[in-house]
């Protein structure tokens, strides 16, 4: 049976990390460009990929970490914070987001990607649709955390 949507029908388990620098209430996150070739090319957000099969989300992001930034974190380390999914043109995305304050290595662009630190509101653009409602979510942690 053929689906007329282009949209595939099984959720790609992904897992994000929201890398943390700073004081709290005043933390700075980490922003990548997307790769050359890839949907959404250029667009800002945060690191991190697909889950394979068997992984768990505190491991499928210390491997993506490592393959995409040469930084290595302790999987102990990651707070697993929310859910929220997301349907692209081309994926239908679960976004298993994490926070993450400690890591190891300097940071090596391995997929030609650009970074940048970034408060709120986040100052480059355009970013990834699916990370708006994370943003929105740490602006309103930030304003409660200020009250």
């Amino acid at each position: 049976m053929s689906h007329s949507t282009s949209t595939p029908d099984k959720r790609v388990e992904v897992a994000v990390g929201i890398l943390l620098q700073g004081t709290p209430g005043q933390e700075q996150f980490l922003l990548g460009t997307r790769p050359a070739g890839k949907p959404y090319a250029g667009y800002w957000e945060f690191p991190g990929g697909k889950i394979e099969a068997g992984e768990s989300v505190e491991a499928a992001l210390c491997r993506e970490f490592d393959e995409e930034l040469g930084i290595c974190i302790d999987p102990a380390a990651v707070e697993i914070w929310r859910t929220t999914e997301h349907d692209y043109e081309h994926a239908r995305v679960r976004l298993h987001w994490c926070k993450v304050r400690a890591w190891q290595g300097d940071f090596q662009m391995r997929e030609g990607q650009q970074v940048a630190w970034q408060g709120l509101p986040p100052t480059v653009s355009p970013i990834l649709p699916g990370a708006y409602p994370v943003l929105d979510a740490l602006a309103a942690e930030r304003a409660h955390a200020m009250e």
